[in-house]
């Protein structure tokens, strides 16, 4: 699947890897609905920005409704954007948490579940379509801390197989694919973790992946994480239990 002529949709379009996928995706001859609550990325007349608030589910399912009708040729979605809040559940507050860890949910898993499924109708319409949902190698085997941010991942890889089973099943012809992230060099890693990839070197991993048409995009040391999962599961979760 090759993205010349196509246009798609991105969330959080406006920073990290979601601004690198925007960029690329118009290089290689997309139009990008660009979703972000703010956007200072690329620009352009194949650039339309959509500003939303992706914890609002009433946001979202009105994004769901109205794309459609000013982008009748949407055939690709990307649910990128993500929150992730570090939390220890024995020293802070959990009054103080319960919103924040809301927001953390509605952004990575509510809003990533309805603009899929309200979006699938319109798909499926379309010759050829491709959901593509980034998750991250925490999915597999969660961090300390970031309980709730590697649970909410957790639950879109499972959603993003279960949903691909449906459509290949009904569907055959829209794409459901689960992009697994490593660490990268975003503004949700500053100041820890080391070996980082970039954000374009993300983004261009994850298009390349789509125009190979995989179901799975390992995007870099994340490759190593499944073989190493099969063979000892405590390994891999001593790897990624500090990180």
């Amino acid at each position: 699947m090759h993205l010349n002529d196509r246009t798609v949709l991105i969330t959080g379009a406006s920073r990290g890897i979601g601004r690198e996928l925007t960029r690329q995706a118009v290089a290689r001859g997309a139009h990008v609905v660009a979703v972000a609550r703010g956007f200072d990325g690329p620009a352009g007349d194949r650039v339309t920005h959509w500003p939303i608030d992706l914890a609002d589910p009433a946001a979202v399912a009105d994004l769901a409704d109205r794309v459609t009708q000013r982008h009748p040729d949407l055939s690709v979605v990307f649910n990128n954007a993500g929150v992730q809040t570090l939390t220890d559940f024995l020293t802070d507050d959990p009054r103080d948490l319960r919103p924040v860890l809301r927001r953390e949910i509605a952004v990575n898993l509510d809003a990533v579940v309805a603009l899929s499924t309200g979006l699938l109708p319109h798909l499926r319409r379309q010759p050829s379509a491709a959901i593509v949902n980034v998750t991250t190698g925490l999915a597999l085997a969660p961090k300390r801390s970031a309980p709730v941010y590697c649970a909410t991942k957790a639950a879109v890889r499972s959603f993003t197989r279960a949903l691909r089973y449906q459509c290949q099943d009904a569907a055959p012809h829209v794409r459901v694919v689960d992009a697994v992230m490593t660490l990268v060099d975003t503004d949700m890693t500053s100041g820890r973790g080391a070996n980082k990839i970039t954000p374009a070197a993300a983004a261009a991993s994850i298009l390349d992946g789509l125009a190979r048409g995989t179901d799975e995009i390992l995007v870099g040391r994340s490759r190593l994480l499944p073989p190493i999962m099969r063979l000892s599961p405590a390994l891999g979760h001593r790897i990624l239990r500090n990180t």
